[in-house]
């Protein structure tokens, strides 16, 4: 059984999905900006719920829509969503990005800011079968299939923030051009200092700005945390 995840305005029930809460989400649920005042805002593999939560806390958005492929997670960000204070602003889907995507655009509609902790396999996890690899990582979102979604959907002065493996960024971003998508803010982030770069905090948008680049590193030892990284969580996290 898993143990809910309390933060300081809203907790995270997860005993029904994979998808537990991880650093990713939350770093990314406080990262994104929301300096424009976004009004509509989608999170895209809601997994719990944690990221478009932490965004309803930090934003005055009327529509926060979340999109979920897989049905245990799905019910349980609904869940999440409706026993927070914030239920009548979330909103979750239950379908692959692609259809939703798809139907959003049809209906001539937008976001100004999409969020996502999209799926993906490190190689630790990978099996010798190079088929079976390739299968299960396309089968849930490529960032392919993801990019051309989102450039879709987004509004013409809107954001999208993304977390990836840093051994993703040079393609993803390359991918996300291709897409008239433009890296305006990155953020790579280390365990320790003198761990390796991890992960990529990512911003996007249709206009070419100069580059915002920096790094986080998040703990000075085991459970010892860096200012720079109590400061971007203290808000959510109850021990911050």
């Amino acid at each position: 059984m898993s143990k809910p995840f309390k933060f300081k305005e809203f907790t995270i029930h997860q005993d029904k999905t994979a998808m537990k809460v991880g650093t990713d989400g939350v770093l990314l649920g406080a990262w994104c900006s929301v300096a424009d005042y976004p009004d509509t805002i989608l999170d895209i593999g809601a997994g719990t719920g944690v990221i478009a939560l932490m965004i309803a806390q930090r934003s005055d958005a009327m529509t926060i829509d979340a999109v979920e492929v897989d049905e245990n997670a799905y019910e349980q960000t609904v869940a999440n969503f409706e026993e927070s204070d914030w239920g009548d602003r979330l909103y979750c889907y239950n379908a692959t990005f692609s259809e939703f995507a798809d139907e959003i655009a049809e209906e001539e509609e937008s976001y100004d800011l999409i969020v996502s902790n999209p799926p993906f396999y490190t190689d630790e996890f990978e099996s010798d079968d190079k088929a079976r690899n390739k299968a299960r990582f396309t089968s849930s979102l490529s960032f392919d299939e993801l990019i051309v979604g989102v450039s879709k959907i987004l509004s013409k002065t809107g954001k999208f923030a993304v977390v990836i493996p840093f051994k993703e960024e040079v393609s993803f971003i390359a991918l996300a051009k291709e897409n008239n998508l433009f890296l305006n803010r990155i953020c790579r982030v280390q365990g320790n200092e003198t761990s390796e770069i991890k992960r990529c905090l990512m911003e996007f948008s249709f206009e070419v700005t100069e580059l915002q680049e920096e790094s986080l590193i998040i703990e000075i030892e085991r459970h010892q945390y860096t200012e720079a990284y109590i400061n971007l969580t203290k808000d959510f996290y109850l021990k911050m």
